[in-house]
């Protein structure tokens, strides 16, 4: 099983992410007290689940659907895979490899994501 999340405020206006297989699990509104540069101060979020098993195809979807403005990103979990996606791009490493990890902070940096927002769990 996929699990993951995305933060709607972070697709683009008129994005649809709706991979087959999706189901959602949960929708829940949270105020952020670190939001900045242009985010909002508060998000809503999106839990989300599949069974499916193209990784590529989820990672792809979530990639054509954010906003390429102020580094948002979602990731996920697949297996022992972490899955880090940006508007137009993917990173994916085997979870607790450390210059994949570095490589995706690196690229999140590159394009605006607030340093304390690259904290995705591993």
């Amino acid at each position: 099983m996929i699990s993951g999340y995305v933060i709607g405020e972070s697709l683009r206006p008129g994005a649809e992410f709706a991979p087959r297989g999706l189901r959602l699990r949960k929708v829940s509104r949270v105020e952020v007290a670190g939001a900045s540069g242009g985010q909002p101060p508060a998000w809503t979020l999106v839990e989300w689940e599949s069974d499916g098993e193209d990784v590529g195809a989820l990672a792809d979807a979530l990639a054509e659907a954010l906003e390429p403005e102020l580094g948002w990103y979602a990731d996920f979990v697949a297996g022992d895979e972490r899955v880090v996606v940006f508007a137009g791009k993917v990173f994916r490493y085997r979870r607790g490899d450390e210059a994949g990890r570095a490589e995706a902070v690196a690229y999140g940096r590159s394009v605006g994501t607030p340093e304390h927002q690259l904290d995705w769990e591993e």
